[in-house]
């Protein structure tokens, strides 16, 4: 036990945090793929407790108290516990014999193992930095749940729906043992946030965001997303957390990003625009999974607020999302509604999975800005006065509503709605345009006239 304990010595030695958490992993890293099954080798279910004591109190690396190394053997003897569940699965696997109790052995010894940490952090026996260690065991403890629950899902029947529901059978995956992990994240946030030490370079205050993030991906995947409400709110109302700026800027990019997206979900597009242009703003330049998740809550957002299209550069970032809004804002530019509409329709599974859908949906208005500016832009300039040049011309500001409607009916190249519109129903998109102040002007129906702003008739496009 003592040469399988050497990687935990040196990585305790560090004083940090990952390597800790490296050793404890339930992945063998890739220069040593037999690292499990040598560290599960090393002992037996009747002596582990006692090699793995003898294995820390003996070494002159690790320089422990006789409280923390009690601790340390009691998370390790739990880990090694777990390390022979996955050995168990994997060598069920091997034989095709992979079933639900595997994946339960599993998932039972890792709760364990996170209850251990939690235990001995709570009792203040383990260093601070241990927090961030316990950060990355409950990660694993979220995937291991989520596998657990797939496995179930398979291996039980659709069982009878006794709710009103015009289902007859619920084939849904209940998702029991993510579920419970989720109690044990609120145990561990709660663990970080209510830490009464004094010296901040001591406390377990600084793994508040890591762990919110965690809750984060855990209440979004149940869909449970009134649940993520309740840690911001927990967090906002917590009056000596460090500043913000001071946590790590992964944790930062993170948190900023989910509650974005909350709300975005809540419709309040100016304050998800902000956390998530602060999350675009702060994201390492190289990670394009992240790049690609902020912007797929971000250009909708700015949509919204701003009545701006994204660049073809800022797609080009993320070729997922070029696929996936490109045609969109395409039609958008162009002003093409029967586009828009068809794009819209052939993009509504992705977007309605990403919950983008109903605010995409909102972004016809700008679609419908650039139509009608397209007909201002059309009506040309008013001639020229006695003594004026031509930096004085001005555009026509008064255009028949005649003209709006042509350009509404039009179904040529795909431009216009295509649609037999009424006068009166042109109207009506014309006066939301002005509500909304994506126009400026007013429709006089006695003169059957839209009378433009002439200093700027469509703010924000320039004209």
């Amino acid at each position: 036990m003592q040469s399988a304990l050497e990687s935990f010595h040196e990585a305790y030695a560090s004083g940090l945090a990952q390597p800790v958490a490296a050793f404890l992993s339930p992945i063998a890293p890739i220069n040593a793929s037999n690292r499990l099954y040598d560290f599960a080798r090393a002992s037996s279910d009747d002596k582990i407790e006692g090699d793995v004591r003898y294995a820390l109190k003996y070494n002159k690396t690790t320089r422990m108290t006789n409280k923390e190394c009690g601790a340390w053997v009691d998370i390790i003897v739990c880990y090694w516990r777990a390390v022979k569940e996955i050995i168990k699965a994997d060598k069920a696997a091997d034989q095709s014999r992979t079933g639900d109790r595997q994946y339960l052995a599993i998932y039972d010894a890792w709760k364990d193992l996170t209850s251990s940490f939690i235990k001995h952090i709570s009792g203040g026996l383990l260093p601070a930095w241990a927090i961030f260690t316990l950060y990355f065991t409950a990660n694993h403890l979220r995937k291991i749940a989520i596998k657990t629950d797939e496995q179930l899902a398979k291996s039980k029947p659709a069982v009878l729906n006794t709710g009103y529901s015009d289902d007859i059978a619920s084939t849904t995956p209940q998702n029991q043992k993510l579920e419970e992990a989720a109690r044990v994240f609120n145990r561990i946030f709660a663990l970080c946030l209510g830490d009464r030490n004094q010296d901040m370079s001591e406390s377990r205050k600084w793994g508040v965001y890591c762990i919110a993030n965690l809750q984060f991906k855990t209440y979004f995947k149940l869909k449970a997303i009134s649940l993520s409400k309740n840690v911001v709110r927990s967090i906002e109302a917590q009056p000596d957390l460090p500043s913000f700026e001071l946590y790590p800027r992964a944790h930062r990019v993170t948190y900023r990003y989910y509650t974005g997206v909350l709300a975005f979900l809540q419709e309040d597009y100016a304050k998800a625009e902000q956390s998530l242009q602060g999350a675009w703003e702060s994201c390492w330049s190289r990670s394009q999974q992240n790049k690609s998740l902020i912007l797929t809550y971000l250009i909708p957002c700015r949509l919204i607020t701003q009545h701006k299209v994204p660049t073809a550069g800022l797609l080009a970032e993320a070729p997922r999302l070029q696929r996936i809004f490109g045609p969109l804002v395409a039609c958008i530019k162009r002003g093409d509604l029967t586009g828009f509409d068809k794009a819209l329709a052939d993009g509504e599974p992705e977007f309605v999975r990403r919950r983008i859908f109903l605010t995409l949906e909102r972004s016809r208005d700008i679609a419908l800005r650039n139509l009608l500016r397209k007909v201002y832009l059309a009506g040309g300039f008013d001639d020229l006065k006695e003594g004026q040049t031509e930096k004085d011309r001005i555009r026509k500001s008064r255009i028949p509503l005649a003209h709006f409607v042509a350009a509404l009916r039009m179904g040529i190249s795909g431009a216009g709605s295509g649609q037999a519109l009424e006068d009166e129903e042109v109207e009506c998109l014309l006066a939301n345009q002005i509500y909304k102040g994506l126009m400026k002007g007013y429709i006089s129906r006695e003169h059957a006239m839209v009378v433009l702003n002439k200093k700027g008739a469509f703010p924000g496009t320039g004209v």
